[in-house]
């Protein structure tokens, strides 16, 4: 099985969020109730600056999407990161300059049954590359001894935790914040 991994352009992004949002959903194992909530609001991220999107197809499927885009004072998920650093002490000069000049990893997520195959890895890789920050964040929800796939990923290409155990409003589950400094010093598969 040959993957194609390819930016998404602005507009190729648009048309394709319904089905990105499927993919998602499947990926996640979410309720599809949320399905129009998360079009919309993926929707409105791709106008975020620094938007970026990659996606990968196999055997002429969509089976992996990834986007982010540079963190802003002004998104939600900024003020949730400056929260949970006020939290536990902070922010120190160190993540200061951090919250500064970072991109958000805000979505990364392939098929259940194409994971395992380093589609995610190959996703995470390209975005960081593409990435026009010096730090990449993102968060995932914490698991007993970081036992999963997404942890043992992120892990794999050098984040470290920002934050643990963070609460964000409307989910109960505490979620990692990790983050690595840019650029990658691995080359693009490109």
């Amino acid at each position: 099985m040959k993957t194609e991994i390819r930016r998404l352009t602005p507009a190729e992004y648009l048309l394709a969020t319904p089905q990105l949002v499927d993919l998602y959903i499947e990926a996640m194992d979410y309720p599809a109730n949320v399905r129009t909530a998360r079009i919309a609001s993926w929707r409105q991220e791709a106008l975020s600056p620094g938007f970026t999107a990659i996606a990968a197809i196999a055997d002429d499927t969509l089976v992996g999407v990834a986007y982010g885009m540079l963190g802003q004072r002004e998104r939600w998920w900024d003020h949730q990161l400056r929260q949970a650093l006020a939290m536990q002490g902070g922010p120190s000069k160190s993540e200061q300059a951090m919250l500064e000049n970072y991109f958000e990893v805000a979505e990364i997520h392939v098929l259940p049954n194409y994971q395992g195959r380093g589609i995610g890895a190959t996703l995470l890789r390209e975005l960081m590359h593409l990435a026009p920050a010096k730090w990449a964040l993102l968060s995932t929800p914490e698991v007993a001894n970081e036992d999963n796939g997404a942890f043992k990923l992120y892990r794999k290409f050098g984040f470290v935790d920002v934050a643990r155990n963070y609460l964000y409003p409307a989910d109960p589950r505490p979620f990692a914040i990790l983050g690595r400094p840019l650029p990658l010093e691995t080359p693009s598969m490109r």
